[in-house]
C-alpha cells in the first residue's frame, strides 16, 4: 500500500478524498466508490499502485486517438478499479472491484514501465482499460518519467478527475481521450452511477489545460441514440472544444449488464457522424465498424483523402508535418 494522494482527514478518523468528483468521505477501514483507496486509522492508502492487470503494446489508433502520432504504438497499462459503475462496461472483469476483494497484479516500478515501452519502439504511455484516475499516484510517477524519456502520455478516461489532480498531471499529460457516454443526466444516473454535469465540466477543463481531447460516445439503441441527443453533443464540442476535437461515434456490442440490448446498427452510426458534420465538426469517426469508410481522415479544406484506415491499421498516410500533402492545410492533432 502507499498513502494516497488529494485527501483531507475529518473527524473520527475519517477522510475526504479529493481525487475525483465524487469526493467520497471515507469511514476509517472503508473504501471510496472505486474500492481501491481505504481509509486506516483516518490515513487514505491506494491499493493499486504499481500493480498492473494489464499491461500491452497497442495501435495508438486503438485508444481511439487518430489525431496522435498516427500509425505509432503506445505502451498501454492499467490496474484495477474504476469509479463509474457502468452498464456497458467492456472491461468490467477489471474495473469493478467489489467489497473489500484484494488487488492484485503484476508488480512494476514506473522506471520499468518506461524502460518497457522504450524497449518495445512505443512513442507513448497510455493509461488506460480501466480508469487512470484511480492509479493516479502510480500514473503520475510514471508520467514525469516517461517524459524525460521523450514519450508522449496519453489518459483514455470517464472525465471525472477533480480540477487539482488534473492540474498536478497536466504538464506531462499530451493527450486524452475521454467517453461522453450521453448527453442526459437520466442517462449518467441510470447506466453510468455519475453526474453528466460533472463530466462535462471535466472535459472543459482538460482543454483549458491544454491538453490535446478526443470524444468518444459509445452509441446504445435505446439510451443515448436519438437525434436531438446526438445533436446536442455534437453543439457541446463546437462550442466549447471547438470544430477541430474529433468525435468517434462508436458500435454497441451486448456486454456485461446490457446483454438485451442490440448491437448498435450501421445506419445508426451513419446518422450520428451526419449530424456531428452539419454542426460543424471536421473530423467525425465511425468506430468498431472496420472497413465501411468512417474511419478515414480527410482534408477539412480540399477533402483530400489523408488517412485511409481499416481498424487499427492505417492502409496510408498523407500528412507531412502536420499538414495536408495537397493543398497545406494544417490538420490538428499531434504529429512527428
Amino acid at each position: 500500500m502507499k498513502e494516497a494522494m488529494f485527501y483531507e482527514r475529518q473527524d473520527n478518523r475519517k477522510v475526504c478524498c479529493g481525487l475525483c468528483r465524487f469526493n467520497c468521505l471515507i469511514n476509517d477501514g472503508d473504501r471510496g466508490i472505486c474500492n481501491v483507496r481505504e481509509n486506516h486509522g483516518g490515513t487514505l492508502y491506494t491499493l493499486n499502485y504499481g500493480k498492473l492487470c494489464a499491461e500491452h503494446v497497442d495501435p495508438i489508433e486503438k485508444k481511439p486517438l487518430f489525431h496522435v502520432l498516427p500509425g505509432s504504438t503506445t505502451y498501454s497499462i492499467a490496474s484495477a478499479g474504476c469509479n463509474f459503475h457502468c452498464h456497458h462496461c467492456q472491461n468490467y472483469t477489471i474495473s469493478q472491484v467489489t467489497g473489500n476483494s484484494p488487488i492484485r497484479g503484476i508488480e512494476r516500478t514506473p522506471q520499468e514501465i518506461v524502460t518497457r515501452a522504450i524497449a518495445g519502439n512505443c512513442s507513448s504511455i497510455s493509461y488506460t482499460y480501466t480508469e487512470p484516475t484511480v492509479f493516479f499516484e502510480f500514473a503520475c510517477d510514471t508520467a514525469l518519467l516517461a517524459r524525460e524519456a521523450g514519450l508522449k502520455n496519453v489518459f483514455v478516461t470517464n472525465g471525472y478527475i477533480s480540477r487539482d489532480a488534473l492540474a498536478m498531471i497536466a504538464p506531462y499529460l499530451d493527450a486524452a481521450n475521454i467517453d461522453l457516454k450521453g448527453f442526459t443526466e437520466g442517462f449518467y444516473r441510470d447506466i453510468v452511477h455519475a453526474r453528466l454535469s460533472e463530466v462535462l465540466d471535466s472535459i472543459i477543463e482538460y482543454r483549458r489545460q491544454g491538453i490535446w481531447i478526443e470524444l468518444t460516445t459509445l452509441i446504445i439503441p435505446g439510451l443515448n441514440d436519438s437525434d436531438s441527443e446526438l445533436q446536442n453533443i455534437a453543439e457541446f464540442i463546437v462550442t466549447n472544444l471547438g470544430i477541430d476535437t474529433p468525435w468517434h461515434v462508436s458500435q454497441f456490442y451486448p456486454t456485461y449488464k446490457l446483454i438485451d440490448h442490440p448491437r448498435t446498427p450501421v445506419p445508426t452510426l451513419r446518422r450520428a457522424r451526419e449530424i456531428g458534420l452539419a454542426a460543424g465538426l471536421r473530423f467525425v469517426y465511425e468506430g468498431n465498424i472496420p472497413g465501411e469508410g468512417g474511419e478515414d481522415t480527410r482534408c477539412p479544406s480540399c477533402s483530400s483523402l489523408l488517412i485511409k484506415r481499416y481498424g487499427y491499421v492505417i492502409k496510408s498516410d498523407r500528412i507531412c508535418n502536420g499538414s495536408c500533402l495537397d493543398c497545406g492545410a494544417a490538420i490538428a492533432g499531434i504529429y512527428r
